[in-house]
């Protein structure tokens, strides 16, 4: 299989799941400005998603530029990524329907969570099919981001009951670094072509 049917299967997942989404906003019934109060919560939990989905398409566009041959493995490792994302629309409409509540909002950052780790297989799977002098392997070097992320969405999960809030900030926080562009991959293949 050519990588450039892989991203267009996973390009056409992750569009199905942003439609999902915002096909659970329900539109209010009333014609003014107070009638939007009681369906904030989901749209900020859309907006919230919308970012993270965002972000994965991005560095998914990215990491597949340096594969040169798609194997087995790493169509189930993508396959297991796109899994845990297919789960934003559920979580993302739980929590805003539920005015972002301890238990909606653990259940996101378990979804978060497992979807990091599901980034970090493929990527590891990309990296040993492509070897250890791949670009991939050169550009994500420590990957601070990558592991931090995860231990954020722990962190969140177990605040989450104790403050809301916090686990809140949590997860809007690992949305704003990842918002930062990652050069890495597009600096590397940069150098390789000069």
């Amino acid at each position: 299989m050519s990588k450039n049917r892989l991203e267009a299967f996973s390009d056409g997942v992750l569009a199905i799941i942003i439609t999902i989404m915002v096909l659970e906003m329900k539109v209010p019934h009333g014609a003014d400005f107070a009638s939007l109060q009681p369906v904030l919560p989901v749209f900020f939990s859309y907006i919230l998603s919308f970012v993270y989905i965002g972000i994965y398409w991005n560095n998914h566009h990215h990491m597949l530029h340096t594969v040169q041959n798609v194997t087995g493995g790493i169509l189930w490792a993508n396959l297991h990524l796109l899994f845990w994302l297919s789960l934003f629309p559920f979580v993302t409409g739980w929590m805003g329907e539920n005015y972002f509540s301890a238990a909606t909002l653990a259940l996101y950052g378990c979804v978060l969570f497992f979807a990091a780790v599901a980034y970090f297989i493929l990527q590891n799977v990309i990296i040993r099919s492509q070897g250890k002098g791949s670009l991939l392997a050169k550009a994500v070097g420590g990957d601070i981001k990558g592991k931090l992320s995860p231990v954020f969405y722990l962190a969140g999960i177990a605040v989450s009951f104790v403050s809301p809030i916090i686990t809140e900030f949590l997860y809007v926080g690992v949305a704003l670094i990842w918002l930062i562009p990652d050069k890495r991959i597009e600096r590397v293949i940069g150098t390789e072509k000069s």
